[in-house]
């Protein structure tokens, strides 16, 4: 590991104002997956700005929405009631994520920020890894990439997202509340998310030594269906093959007059599926309309040899999912 110097920090704009000072900082929490990352090589930071004294840890109700400190971890907020009765796609995803150990260690912010799992990312000695290494080529393309995306990809890039709970909020219309050298501003999850692009390095929208200080979750209606569907190669913590977040809102006659889709595990980023939300809003529920809304929502897949089987896993995925929350049997 290359030697790096440390400091901690008690204050937002202490925090800020080292990072923003130091080109070759980071800032550090559970440091769950940031830490094996540094160890293998793959992030080489000078300074390491630690950030777990920052009150930052606190989860409150305003109005409709819930507002998550970056500091809470993943499972205090699995444990919120007001998570466990109005958001329960959050609390399924959060809770298929990772063990009881890693969620007490990992924090929100930290997961929403998770690096890619693709090996040529996290393996120095592959050279061809342009999310890692710009413009050196990505090694997926024409080695192993049963795991990587189908959505969202480019010509440099086909890594895939794996956050669960990104994905559920994602479905939610979350906001991000962050805090730079420029003052504070909110970003929507929907567009904090960068494509690969030509530029996969630039994975979302953080200005240079901007920190996350908060994440804003739209609570769901009262009545309102959620559930969080993940598909796996094993049943133990593993990362989506497929995932879906599924929220919908039905009448007395089983239409829905609202529904919210989010798709894990095929996207290079968390996958907003408004093509499939816009089939099932207004519509009967139904395993006919479920079907369309799922070849709509990958409609755009440019799967390749190893990863075609996702085209198909994800819509049955997300066709399970909307059965189970509106109670439609096939």
């Amino acid at each position: 590991m290359r030697p790096f110097d440390y400091v901690q920090v008690r204050e937002v704009a202490t925090a800020v104002a080292e990072a923003g000072a130091d080109s070759d900082a980071s800032f550090l929490a559970g440091g769950t997956t940031q830490l094996d990352l540094m160890k293998d090589g793959v992030l080489r930071p000078g300074r390491l700005i630690d950030i777990t004294r920052l009150p930052l840890g606190e989860v409150e109700l305003r109005g409709g929405s819930l507002f998550v400190g970056a500091l809470v971890t993943m499972e205090e907020l699995a444990a919120d009631p007001v998570v466990t009765e109005r958001l329960p796609l959050v609390r399924e995803a959060l809770l298929r994520s990772a063990s009881v150990q890693l969620r007490n260690m990992a924090t929100i912010g930290g997961n929403l920020l998770q690096r890619t799992r693709c090996r040529y990312f996290r393996d120095p000695s592959v050279a061809a890894c342009n999310k890692r290494e710009p413009g050196t080529g990505c090694a997926a393309l024409t080695g192993a990439h049963r795991t990587h995306a189908v959505l969202g990809t480019s010509d440099h890039c086909i890594a895939t997202s794996p956050s669960d709970v990104a994905v559920a909020l994602i479905a939610l219309d979350a906001v991000i509340h962050a805090s730079g050298r420029d003052g504070d501003r909110t970003v929507p999850l929907t567009g904090f998310y960068r494509p690969p692009g030509d530029t996969p390095d630039v994975e979302n929208v953080l200005k240079p030594g901007e920190l996350i200080t908060a994440i804003e979750v739209p609570l769901l209606p009262e009545g309102a269906r959620s559930d969080y569907l993940k598909v796996r190669d094993r049943a133990s913590y593993e990362f989506a093959l497929a995932s879906a977040a599924v929220a919908v809102v039905l009448d007395g006659a089983q239409v829905m007059t609202s529904a919210r889709v989010g798709l894990g595990g095929v996207a290079t980023h968390p996958w907003r599926a408004l093509e499939a939300e816009e089939i099932l809003t207004g519509a009967a529920a139904s395993t006919d309309v479920f079907r369309a809304a799922a070849r709509a929502a990958l409609s755009g897949a440019q799967p390749r040899p190893q990863n075609a089987f996702k085209v198909e896993l994800a819509q049955r995925t997300l066709v399970r999912a909307l059965e189970t929350v509106t109670g439609v049997s096939s």
